[in-house]
């Protein structure tokens, strides 16, 4: 039976989802407030989180942000729930390691399958991957290049945990989106650019002639582990 930890402070809500996660079959455990919540989550052991982003005493973010600080939590899901709709707060939420943002009121039906879909992408995640001089390690969250570590943000890592999966595959930008940022986000498809350029800059070792990420003109990008190629663009 997974365990799921709610971190929320209005306690109607915490009911609520109290409520609708045992009644899915979940295990459920939560906590009222953010102080402590990170050794909280070290005792429990929970398999996802729903982290409310405005807590007493605590910010939601700085918790998910000292998680991932810690490795027996730095793999476990997040979802966020705020009422901040902003753009720059869900970017923000993401960066600092949020997997899905959700933005009240919202359903709860919305969220279960949400939930659910951070659990099958569990499942099939674990494997290291590789190509030549690159790893990725989706279990310790962990990019190293020519052996050396490479610090990426949460948002870069899922990109190039996406494009790394399927080598050879072009996913378009709406298809990276949703990799990163899932279905109910609300930033533009150009955002995949800039995303890109990042990567690129910490990957490569041309930027401008990339040899991983390879732009599909008209349409997006692929990735190409097993030997240089120039970029056509």
């Amino acid at each position: 039976m997974k365990k799921i930890a709610v971190i929320e402070d209005d306690v109607d809500l915490f009911d609520l989802l109290k409520y609708n996660l045992e009644r899915e079959g979940y295990q459920f455990t939560g906590l009222q407030t953010g102080k402590g919540a990170v050794e909280f989550c070290r005792r429990e052991r929970p398999d996802l989180v729903i982290l409310d982003v405005t807590l007493p005493h605590c910010d939601g973010l700085d918790i998910c942000k000292e998680m991932r600080g810690h490795p027996d939590l730095a793999a476990v899901p997040v979802i966020f729930l705020t009422a901040r709709a902003a753009e720059a707060d869900r970017i923000l939420g993401l960066e600092l390691g949020g997997n899905d943002y959700m933005v009240k009121p919202f359903s709860i039906r919305e969220l279960l399958a949400r939930i659910k879909v951070q659990f099958r992408a569990a499942s099939t995640g674990g494997r290291l991957l590789s190509a030549g001089r690159l790893e990725l390690d989706p279990t310790r969250f962990e990019v190293r290049l020519d052996g050396a570590p490479v610090s990426l943000t949460a948002t870069e890592f899922r990109l190039l945990e996406t494009l790394m999966r399927r080598p050879g595959m072009v996913f378009s930008r709406e298809q990276l989106l949703d990799a990163a940022w899932g279905e109910g986000r609300a930033v533009t498809d150009r955002t995949i650019d800039v995303y890109i350029l990042r990567l690129r800059q910490k990957i490569e070792r041309d930027p401008a002639s990339p040899e991983f990420i390879l732009s599909v003109r008209g349409f997006g990008y692929r990735f190409r582990g097993d030997a240089a190629e120039p970029d056509s663009t």
